[in-house]
């Protein structure tokens, strides 16, 4: 077994081979960049190598210094992990120069599926089933929508090197197709340095299934079953499942059978995945194979009880497959929720900036937290949002939903936008309790996913509560805290005062008064019996009415946050120079949406526009932003140029509406 390698990732990927390799007793080197020194796979390693600055091209991209760092640590090994060079058959082969163990497939393996049209011409040579499509050479523009058009609608139009939604466009139109091309070609280009695209029919209502693959250099291949990832947003993963539910078992048998053709065909070795789109009656396609460790893995490990990570170092270091296809079995059912810092509720922009709290779920052998981020750490426009990957267990699929949905309740972040909330919601809603999976999901159930959560009148009068409670905490003299102290009723206070707070751009003010036994709050013309006492610094017990609840909150220089039932309400504090902001004062001024870098500007000065054309787009972190006209109407400037980044806010576009005529 090796006996130092060299991580070439970060994030929660790199911690996780750190992990393993631990197990093992097999030293470890991180590389980072600027925005990535205090990161904590830098922490966990056992010696860290500066790599260059946070922009992923400057840093963790850089082969020849990954290499170097690899050369000068002595390691005999690099895990790419996923993303990054993962898939790069350059650094691939540039480890093999260097006589570098790469923890990967063979060179001529990524080159045989790094690109889609290549490896779908192999898996059709193979009997592997393919979705109609194009997946020729020929990238004229015209020559590509001749071949959309005798498809025929709706399309998918995919970068041939891309992945992960990636230079990704669905066309329901002829007259669409052109500027889609343009756009997914653009995206193609500045993400996988090509923009060759194939064209495929695309499957109504279809299911996203991969197969867990696995090869080893004596000639073995396995599968450790699939997983369902049908439950995306612009078309990346949001919830995934193992093994796939409600799922013909014949079907089954024939998709990791072809899985296993897949990797067989290119004489794979190490962990693969065979992605395939699937029809509701089970009929599958090979989409593509991803020559890497995917980030949904840990749903496998769940329901096999393997590490994947230690069957890839053990395989490339030339061991057999740990186990045969017979030695394999499923045990329950287990989901990932991916946690990232995004808002959905406006088209799951990302979110920067620190995170003020952060609480895991207590974690055990049915609940797991795979994560690189701490308390304090900052979600940067460098890399991915993610926060963590939440992967729980259960003996059955609505076992595991049940520890899913007390798992996110469990799962506090505070100070930036996340999709925690939203997660849990799509845990509640019916299409997917009740497994009626396709990638149309998020948008089938969206009035029920994006309709705003009302508040109840006692979770606001509880969170007053707890704001009056803290603020007594902080002013107390004592060094003895409050919620070491009895409960507040037994000290006597007799009082009235009112708490003022926001909440969702109002003004809400609760009056407290002291009663025999607590409090007296009032609020909207209704009483309410109160009192209770701070646990900890986020945490209060509060007895309200009658009953008796465990409340988890957070306090920042902005206002107080409540966690409820996987819900967050955010509540801000009233301040004598609050106002509200003139919503007309922005009128004709665009602003970014997000930090970003602007990919294209089609307006200038003077520039007559129509509703809806696109003046310019931004690009940050896996995704493109389309910056468009309000309304008709004239171009007074724009401020910023291909290349430029732009802050959250920025004024893009000067716009002045047309003026309507009076008759």
């Amino acid at each position: 077994m090796f006996e130092k390698i060299l991580i070439a990732n970060r994030g929660e990927i790199a911690c996780r081979v750190i992990r393993t390799a631990k197990k093992l007793g097999i030293a470890t080197v991180a590389v980072y960049s600027d925005a990535d020194a205090n990161a904590q796979h830098v922490k966990l390693a056992d010696e860290a190598i500066y790599i260059g600055q946070s922009p992923a091209t400057q840093s963790y991209l850089q082969v020849d210094r990954i290499i170097q760092a690899a050369i000068d640590t002595g390691s005999q090994a690099i895990h790419p992990g996923y993303g990054f060079l993962s898939e790069n058959d350059q650094f691939a082969l540039a480890c093999q120069q260097h006589n570098i163990c790469f923890i990967g497939p063979p060179v001529d393996a990524i080159l045989a599926m790094g690109l889609k049209a290549t490896s779908k011409a192999l898996m059709e040579k193979a009997g592997v089933p393919l979705t109609p499509g194009y997946h020729g050479t020929n990238q004229e523009a015209e020559f590509l929508k001749q071949q959309a058009d005798a498809i025929g609608y709706p399309v998918l139009i995919k970068a041939s090197a891309g992945g992960g939604g990636k230079g990704m466009s669905l066309v329901e139109r002829s007259e669409d197709f052109l500027q889609s091309l343009a756009s997914c070609k653009r995206e193609a280009k500045s993400s996988f340095g090509n923009d060759d695209v194939l064209i495929e029919r695309y499957v109504i209502q279809p299911r996203h299934i991969e197969v867990q693959v696995f090869g080893d250099t004596h000639g073995n291949y396995v599968h450790l079953f699939e997983r369902d990832c049908s439950v995306q947003r612009r078309h990346q993963k949001v919830l995934e499942e193992a093994p796939a539910p409600q799922m013909p078992a014949e079907k089954l048998d024939a998709m990791r059978q072809a899985a296993i053709d897949a990797a067989r065909a290119v004489d794979y070795v190490g962990a693969g995945t065979v992605e395939f789109i699937v029809e509701q009656d089970g009929t599958a396609y090979f989409m593509e194979m991803n020559t890497r460790l995917q980030v949904e893995h840990p749903v496998t490990e769940m329901i096999t009880g393997e590490d994947l990570v230690e069957w890839q170092l053990r395989i490339a270091d030339g061991e057999p497959l740990p186990k045969l296809q017979h030695q394999l079995q499923i045990h329950g059912h287990a989901l990932e929720a991916r946690i990232y810092a995004e808002e959905p509720e406006k088209g799951f922009l990302p979110a920067i900036g620190k995170i003020d709290y952060l609480h895991y779920p207590t974690q055990n052998q049915s609940v797991r937290v795979d994560s690189g981020i701490v308390e304090g750490d900052e979600i940067t426009t460098y890399y991915d949002p993610m926060i963590a990957k939440l992967i729980v267990w259960g003996k059955n699929r609505e076992a595991a939903l049940i520890q899913m949905q007390h798992a996110l309740s469990q799962f506090h972040v505070d100070g930036l936008g996340n999709n925690i909330a939203f997660l849990e919601k799509i845990v509640r809603c019916d299409s997917f309790k009740q497994a009626k999976l396709d990638t149309n999901l998020i948008q089938r159930e969206q009035d029920f996913l994006f309709r705003p959560e009302q508040i109840k009148p006692e979770s606001v009068v509880a969170t007053a509560f707890i704001e009056f409670l803290s603020k007594l905490n902080h002013n107390r003299s004592s060094q003895k805290q409050l919620w070491q102290a009895q409960p507040l009723w037994r000290l006597n206070i007799a009082f009235k005062q009112t708490i003022k707070l926001s909440y969702l751009d109002q003004t809400i003010q609760i009056k407290l008064s002291s009663a025999e036994h607590g409090f007296n709050a009032e609020y909207n013309g209704e009483s309410y019996q109160i009192s209770g006492q701070l646990l900890d610094a986020h945490s209060a017990v509060i007895h309200l009415n009658g009953t008796q609840q465990k409340l988890s909150f957070n306090r920042s220089q902005q206002g107080i946050t409540l966690f409820h039932t996987g819900q967050s309400h955010k509540f801000g504090y009233i301040r004598q120079d609050y106002h509200q902001d003139d919503s007309q004062a922005d009128q004709g001024h665009l602003k970014a949406p997000m930090p970003g870098v602007v990919t294209q500007v089609l307006v200038g000065a003077n520039h007559n526009v129509k509703k809806d054309d696109i003046l310019m787009t931004l690009e940050a972190m896996k995704m493109e932003y389309t910056i468009r006209a309000p309304q008709d109407g004239v171009i007074v400037d724009a401020y910023f140029q291909v290349g430029d980044q732009v802050k959250a806010g920025d004024e893009l576009v000067e716009f002045q509406p047309l003026q309507e005529e009076v008759a």
